[in-house]
């Protein structure tokens, strides 16, 4: 089964599938950004797996395949749990990293697999470790099909599941580092984020004291974040001034400075792990360009990185610029993926995307069949790169 290709698209408003709230928004202040039961197979491509680049253009030989991994935010009720069980690496995967967190991970295993859980999954004792786990879990399964990366690209917490899989990290030391976060920032304010459909500039004077930019994920896709009154402030303001926002699935600022008091346990922490530079390289949303070796070694990289904004949208030029590619999005609802669609590079035909994961949670057959079309493509020809190992096709 071939994946199809598709047409081009509009910048997505936040690469995100739900329906964005309609708020018909001044604050003070913006942060300066640093550079920084098994169901029967379907025997048809899910539309959202189709290939992004014009039927015009073949694929080249020359493109290289960089896998991107999503971060706080997309994690949705049952995300990928059709594979769980179905997909032998994938099902491997994820217990590797529950099961190191004991009973805490059984717990969230138990809440990820039933549609109505007793934790919601936007807490971050659920959305931590089963987004972690389904980032690296569709990692492994992706090169498991003989597909090697020419580098990673991760969005927030993805990239941490970037640096597991480059062996940064041991896999037990990210997940210990992982929970540590969680319990730290239970003492930190109660707060969120909002993703506003509007370049950073536009909102110059309209963020209240405490908010800040936390992403930048496209040229109008900004993601704000802070403590809850502030940022119920600036909703209102942003409202005001006819801007259309959305909250995020998350509790937590994340990416501002309300997380500080969490980088200097967490830089003590990360001292004790053994660090290795990369295998395979990592562009670093937070430097805009490939990770170092001096900062894949230093514990205090990693420990400011849940503080400074993420800027996706540089760190993707970046990333097209340096060659034609394949970026395949390994997890859960296509944010990423629907981001790159947009980009230039990608509307040309130079760069495609491919999306391993439904845009929402639609039933175990659409897990398995989002799978199987991105499988086709990457490893029965339809898309040619430079990332295919001689090894036998797999069978999914």
């Amino acid at each position: 089964m071939a994946a199809q290709r598709d047409r081009p698209v509009r910048e997505p408003f936040l690469g995100n599938t739900h329906a964005p709230q309609r708020v018909p928004g001044r604050s003070r202040r913006t942060r300066r950004l640093l550079p920084t039961r098994v169901e029967a197979d379907s025997t048809r491509a899910p539309e959202a797996c189709r290939m992004t680049s014009p039927p015009s253009r073949p694929s080249r030989p020359s493109r290289s395949v960089v896998l991107m991994f999503p971060g706080t935010g997309v994690q949705h009720t049952r995300m990928a749990a059709g594979l769980y069980g179905h997909e032998p690496v994938f099902t491997e995967s994820v217990d590797a990293v529950l099961d190191r967190l004991g009973t805490e991970g059984a717990a969230a295993r138990r809440d990820w697999l039933v549609e109505n859980p007793t934790v919601p999954l936007d807490a971050d004792s659920r959305s931590a470790p089963l987004l972690f786990a389904v980032d690296y879990a569709m990692g492994r399964l992706v090169e498991s099909w003989g597909v090697r990366p020419a580098a990673y690209l991760g969005h927030s917490m993805g990239e941490f599941v970037a640096a597991a899989l480059a062996g940064v990290f041991r896999l037990e030391d990210a997940v210990r580092l992982l929970w540590e976060r969680v319990l730290l920032q239970r003492r930190s304010p109660a707060g969120g984020m909002i993703a506003v459909a509007a370049a950073p500039d536009r909102l110059t004077g309209l963020l209240e004291d405490g908010v800040v930019i936390g992403a930048v994920n496209g040229p109008r896709n900004t993601v704000l974040s802070g403590p809850g009154a502030p940022l119920d402030a600036t909703g209102r303001r942003l409202t005001a001034n006819g801007l259309t926002w959305r909250r995020l699935a998350t509790r937590t600022p994340y990416h501002s400075p309300a997380l500080d008091s969490l980088v200097s346990p967490t830089e003590a922490l990360i001292a004790r792990f053994p660090r290795r530079p990369p295998r395979t390289t990592i562009y670093s949303a937070h430097t805009t360009r490939p990770l170092l070796p001096t900062e894949a070694l230093s514990p205090r990289f990693w420990a400011l990185q849940p503080t400074a904004p993420v800027l996706f949208a540089q760190t993707l030029d970046r990333v097209v610029g340096d060659g034609d590619r394949v970026l395949v999005e390994a997890g859960p609802a296509q944010s990423l993926a629907t981001t790159a669609r947009a980009h230039p590079a990608v509307r040309a035909g130079r760069s495609t995307v491919i999306a391993t994961l439904p845009p929402r949670a639609a039933g175990p057959r659409a897990d398995r069949d989002h799978v199987r079309a991105a499988r086709d493509a990457l490893v029965g020809g339809e898309v040619v790169h430079s990332g295919r190992l001689p090894v036998s096709r797999p069978v999914s």
